[in-house]
């Protein structure tokens, strides 16, 4: 039995910090197309980081409320873009480049998962954030008992993870995947190509605690 806890690492800025993610076994690799966001990347800078991206690692573009034509010109720029939007966006916004993508959800005690889950049917994944004033997590970790057992698409666990909570983290929340930014950072959009390693390090022990568990070890 194989239990592998895909991981994402958000908000690049640097080629050389894509290069150490890479390194330390990211599967994915996120770019902050948002403007006012402080780890923002142009369409241009996100397609030159992307360039350097391996086979099998995902480049990931993550839009706030952007209109159809910024999302279709950095899909244009970079061809296996996967999308995130973090907005208020709708079905119909999230559908219209027509490429796979995945749904942030703002995780707060009345927050209705299963039914924001609904809404979006053809979300590839949810990522699942802190909710805070503004857009994204802010680097807070969220209440995971907030998260219902029967979500009916992967789950994506955002939201203050690092290297010394992540094990933590899957074994209580067995995400499909984890996504982490702040984390790792020596400071917004400055990657620690150490934290990076101990992240993903951190991730492998949580996967093999979970398969020892599996085979009753």
């Amino acid at each position: 039995m194989t239990l592998k806890t895909r991981i994402k690492i958000c908000g690049l800025t640097r080629a050389e910090d894509v290069a150490a993610a890479v390194e330390a076994g990211a599967d994915a690799i996120g770019f902050v197309f948002y403007e006012r966001s402080p780890r923002a990347v142009s369409t241009a800078q996100g397609a030159a980081l992307a360039k350097a991206l391996p086979p099998f690692v995902t480049p990931v573009g993550l839009f706030v409320n952007a209109d159809t034509a910024q999302v279709r010109a950095a899909c244009e720029a970079i061809p296996p873009l996967l999308l995130q939007f973090h907005g208020d966006e709708s079905l119909a916004d999230c559908e219209a480049a027509g490429r796979p993508y995945l749904r942030a959800a703002r995780m707060a005690p009345d927050f209705d998962l299963l039914n924001f889950a609904h809404r979006f049917p053809s979300a590839q994944a949810l990522l699942l954030d802190a909710f805070v004033d503004g857009y994204g997590g802010g680097g807070k970790v969220f209440d995971w008992s907030l998260i219902p057992p029967n979500v009916p698409a992967p789950v994506v666990l955002s939201g203050g993870l690092s290297p010394a909570n992540v094990t933590d983290a899957i074994l209580a929340v067995r995400p499909w995947a984890v996504d982490v930014s702040s984390g790792v950072e020596l400071a917004k959009g400055l990657k620690d190509a150490v934290l990076m390693r101990q992240f993903c390090a951190a991730v492998r022990e949580a996967d093999a605690r979970r398969l020892d568990a599996s085979e009753g070890l």
